[in-house]
């Protein structure tokens, strides 16, 4: 399974993007209303600069108390991302985000941010590929 299968299943493919100038405060009031673990960080909504997580946020919390809230998610945002492309395999994704503990990797095609994809949504597609294998398995063994 590839990832643009995944984003074809995905109920809302719209990926929540802030300006690297808003405050974390507001990040983390958009992460709570809209129900989801990350931002990404972009000026226009296609070229995304960074990547800020509840767990970012938490992170800077506890180093820095509550001061760090009003600070521009700029200062706190992951730059160095961890990208994807439509045709890459799901194992190969899932590989990465397991090995560099992360949950959350935007889908980047010709420099332009085209989605965003979780851990779960490729547990989710990988759960549902094996249960398709397993009943094509069974209607084998049964003669169907």
């Amino acid at each position: 399974m590839q990832v643009h299968h995944i984003l074809k299943s995905k109920a809302d493919d719209g990926v929540v993007t802030v300006p690297p100038d808003a405050l974390v405060s507001d990040a983390a009031k958009l992460l709570a209303e809209r129900r989801i673990g990350t931002v990404v960080i972009s000026e226009d909504g296609s070229v995304a600069l960074g990547i800020l997580s509840e767990r970012d946020i938490v992170k800077h919390l506890a180093a820095n108390g509550a001061a760090c809230l009003d600070a521009k998610v700029s200062e706190y945002m992951t730059s160095k991302l961890q990208t994807t492309h439509r045709d890459e395999e799901a194992d190969s994704v899932l590989k990465r985000m397991t090995e560099g503990r992360f949950r959350h990797m935007p889908v980047i095609e010709d420099g332009t941010l085209v989605g965003l994809i979780t851990i779960g949504d490729v547990v989710k597609a990988r759960l549902s590929e094996l249960a398709m294998e397993k009943s094509a398995l069974e209607g084998m063994i049964m003669g169907y």
